[in-house]
């Protein structure tokens, strides 16, 4: 009885040895893109425009696109909303300063950048991938679904734009801020004769 149960778990050990060794060199690699931001948002959108010539290309699979894109949007949503809403999550003061005068609280994404473009990419291999299939290609009228997604994406970015302006926050970076320039701080040390 040891004898089978024995042999069956060395025979799997190898292949699970290798599965763990794959997936850790993965992850290695993964983590050294985390640092290149630009280059893997170049790598990103070399992905999405072979998956949007090949849709082209059969002229078909509009639905997995329709689907593609709903994720998306969800995922977009995520990269632009704070990681806690004040309107859910109604607290004693406020999470985002409100006025010029109160702390600097910094943004804080649901959906960080990182994941938010692992995600972006593995949607897009993923949807890549379902073209191959011909039980994923319905035949649907394509014109209704683009329209439909662009009347849901205007309405859910209004909304989102909405709560931005309510609780005053802005989901994006722009550099370091500058308190002053480099002429003012001459010019004062100057005046003090050094």
């Amino acid at each position: 009885m040891e004898g089978v149960g024995g042999e069956g778990a060395s025979a799997a050990s190898p292949v699970a040895q290798w599965g763990h060794d794959a997936w850790r060199m993965y992850q290695y690699y993964l983590d050294k893109t985390t640092p290149h931001t630009i280059h893997r948002w170049i790598g990103s959108l070399v992905v999405v425009a072979i998956y949007c010539l090949r849709v082209y290309y059969i002229q078909g699979f509009y639905i997995v696109s329709y689907g593609l894109g709903i994720y998306l949007l969800n995922l977009l949503i995520g990269f632009l909303s704070p990681l806690v809403d004040p309107e859910l999550e109604p607290t004693d003061g406020p999470l985002l300063p409100t006025k010029g005068s109160d702390e600097f609280k910094p943004f804080i994404r649901r959906l960080p950048e990182f994941k938010f473009w692992y995600s972006f990419t593995k949607a897009f291999c993923i949807a890549f991938f379902m073209t191959f299939f011909s039980m994923f290609d319905v035949p649907v009228f394509w014109p209704i679904l683009l329209c439909y997604w662009i009347v849901l994406f205007v309405l859910t970015m209004r909304r989102q734009i909405a709560h931005m302006i309510k609780y005053k926050y802005i989901p994006f970076n722009i550099g370091k801020q500058k308190y002053g320039s480099k002429k003012s701080s001459a010019s004062s040390s100057s005046s003090r004769g050094d």
